[in-house]
């Protein structure tokens, strides 16, 4: 985060959010610095990924499922844009580790163990870490004693849409964005390519909202997408995977896709669709 914040306080903050006579690296400052940037970013890059989703990707035919609940796509941005502010306030404290020294964080190659392909390993590192603990949070957030306290509020939509994805309470949020953060403290990773992951798990749980059941069929076994998820929302105790199914099946979670059998959202309207003519 130190990059972009050297940016924006260069050619944004200053002197507009803060006096330019404020040391650049006073701790007031630089906490400010990332509330502006973690809340406009964030929100930004939901709002926005969210709606390119919803009007050129997400199937509208959904909009009919009887699941689709009244008023939800307010009530998803609602909650959305609120959860990302409150969120922001524990995500910057540790942004703000970040920047002091505290992360495992390099700006040069040179310090990676490998080089770049260290670098690209770390990467790899960081899919199958924050993938192995966001499923078992996941699981733990769908237990009963907390439940209903704070994951509850997601399941409310059944059919989501792109702007579902970050339309969670607060602090489950939170949780379940706590693996991505914790990653640069416990291993060596490229800040650029940190960055490059804060921007590719946003886009990525926007995307397994989407309404676009399409899999390739190699992929199909492998990679949670918006077909697995869905049965998520649906169905309740399986697929808590957030990128692959891998552990969805060593935890004995997995469905294979309902969109695939001839039994997923779709199948169902064109059922009650045809029901209704019949009935005419």
């Amino acid at each position: 985060m130190d990059h972009v914040l050297d940016i924006a306080d260069c050619y944004v903050l200053t002197p507009y959010v803060y006096p330019a006579s404020w040391p650049e690296d006073g701790a007031l400052r630089q906490v400010i610095s990332l509330l502006v940037l973690t809340n406009m970013g964030a929100e930004l890059l939901y709002l926005g990924f969210a709606a390119f989703s919803f009007y050129y990707v997400f199937d509208h035919r959904l909009l009919k499922h009887p699941h689709f609940i009244e008023n939800q796509l307010q009530r998803e941005i609602r909650l959305g844009v609120t959860s990302i502010f409150w969120m922001s306030f524990p995500t910057v404290a540790l942004f703000f580790a970040e920047i002091r020294g505290y992360s495992k964080l390099y700006d040069n190659t040179t310090k990676s163990p490998s080089g770049w392909p260290g670098v690209m390993l770390s990467v790899a590192g960081f899919l199958f870490f924050t993938d192995m603990v966001i499923y078992w949070m996941h699981r733990v957030l769908h237990h009963k004693s907390l439940y209903k306290y704070l994951h509850k509020q997601h399941h409310t939509f059944k059919i989501p849409t792109p702007f579902a994805s970050h339309a969670f309470h607060p602090v489950d949020g939170f949780l379940q964005s706590l693996p991505y953060h914790i990653y640069p403290f416990l291993f060596p990773l490229h800040k650029v390519a940190y960055l490059f992951l804060f921007v590719f798990v946003n886009i990525w749980t926007i995307s397994i909202h989407d309404g676009d059941f399409r899999i390739p069929w190699p992929l199909v076994e492998v990679i949670n997408g918006a077909a697995h998820h869905v049965d998520h929302h649906l169905y309740f105790y399986y697929n808590y995977g957030q990128y692959f199914t891998l552990w969805d099946r060593l935890g004995g979670s997995y469905r294979h896709p309902s969109v695939l059998l001839g039994q997923g959202p779709l199948d169902h309207i064109r059922k009650l669709t045809v029901a209704g003519k019949l009935r005419r």
